[in-house]
């Protein structure tokens, strides 16, 4: 499923000829609304999947999505979906702990690794030391619900993520995938179809690299890929948009029209093994058991009403300005590029358990650099003695 497609369909012959041109506030708003329900449904995600555990609740909501795309074009939706094993440590939280050892056993996790991570069914102390503790951290959860993502130990995780998500959509990607056909016609492609074609090829390109993408996450580490990948995204965005505000691209001759077009793909590719894949990986990972599920429908809600914005005011920036909207998406990728700079710790390698300790390390350091800047700032207020 992919909402990009909803951009593109708003400038085929078919439906201008259906609906005609509609005013760029207008065109933004049809783009818009479809991800409206998204970024609502966005919110509550996390507690449906840690209700109903994760298989059963992506085989909802695939059944969902099928009914509706069966009601809407004649498509026939199954959720399929329902094989999907059970999260074990989802079911250790729920005190099932045999469900759980035979989970491990069908994803092929070997004792070594579930004693690395305190969690081997096969060790009866070890059981119930973790037992007792998820336990604890269930009853917990049941108690402060949604709002246990804000607690203190896990506080900065939620708002990493949530930033990070949210900034995503802010470099711009869906700005260029929804509008692409426009862009390229504001690049000098007056054809509508050669337009329309140049979107496709896009998507084409989108595809292929994202696919070794997945495979690299790994082998780049999260830290370096979005740091680099912010840099590379900002300086396209960057280009682009001095070569408009320098009137240096013309519809019908000179080389700045082509840097523009092929800068676009280069910014779609970097995007994609990148932006695309560490952060939403990283999002997830770096969040304690007991929160991740609503810490990452939080994450993916902030996407998704950041995608309705950019989505929303693109087509009014590309109508006031033709470099408006690059300034805009270079500047917000840069600031995240320094930010996680400074603030992201590297995760690539690591365990859960020890991401956890990764985060309390620093959680630590920060009270205590806290606690000193008060201190500080304590003696220099205080009152005047001559």
């Amino acid at each position: 499923m992919d909402t990009g497609i909803i951009g593109p369909i708003t400038v085929m012959n078919r439906y201008v000829s259906e609906f005609g041109f509609e005013s760029p506030t207008i065109h933004g708003l049809i783009v818009s609304s479809i991800l409206i329900p998204a970024a609502l449904s966005s919110f509550f995600a996390g507690r449906i999947a840690d209700v109903l555990g994760r298989p059963r609740a992506i085989a909802i909501g695939a059944l969902i999505f099928g009914l509706g795309a069966a009601m809407e074009a004649g498509a026939v939706g199954i959720a399929s979906l329902l094989w999907l094993v059970p999260s074990p440590r989802w079911l250790i939280l729920r005190g099932r702990q045999s469900e759980a050892a035979a989970a491990w056993d069908i994803l092929g996790v070997g004792h070594a690794e579930r004693e690395k991570a305190g969690i081997q069914s096969g060790s009866e102390g070890i059981a119930s030391q973790v037992h007792s503790s998820t336990v604890s951290a269930d009853s917990s959860a049941t108690k402060s619900g949604f709002l246990d993502v804000f607690s203190q130990d896990v506080r900065m995780r939620t708002v990493l993520a949530v930033f990070m998500m949210g900034m995503q959509q802010l470099s711009g990607i869906d700005g260029v995938l929804y509008y692409a056909p426009l862009l390229f016609q504001q690049a000098g492609l007056a054809s509508s179809q050669a337009a329309f074609l140049a979107s496709g090829v896009s998507a084409i390109v989108i595809f292929s690299v994202t696919i070794p993408a997945l495979f690299l996450a790994d082998k780049w580490g999260r830290r370096h890929s979005i740091i680099y990948g912010g840099f590379g995204i900002s300086i396209t965005m960057f280009l682009i948009g001095g070569l408009y505000a320098g009137n240096a691209v013309h519809g019908t001759f000179g080389a700045g029209r082509w840097v523009v077009i092929v800068s676009i793909y280069i910014f779609a590719v970097i995007y994609c093994i990148s932006w695309a894949v560490g952060i939403k990986i990283y999002a997830a990972e770096i969040q304690p058991q007991r929160t991740r599920a609503s810490a990452t429908s939080l994450a993916h809600g902030s996407n998704w009403v950041a995608n309705f914005l950019v989505a929303l005011a693109t087509p009014i920036l590309l109508a006031k300005s033709n470099f408006a909207a690059y300034f805009l998406f270079g500047g917000c990728t840069l600031l995240t590029a320094i930010f996680c700079a400074v603030f992201m710790p590297e995760t690539k390698g690591k365990s859960l358990d020890e991401i956890e300790d990764v985060f309390q390390f620093r959680g630590s350091r920060t009270q205590i650099l806290g606690r000193a800047v008060r201190k500080a700032l304590g003696r220099t207020t205080g009152p005047f003695t001559a």
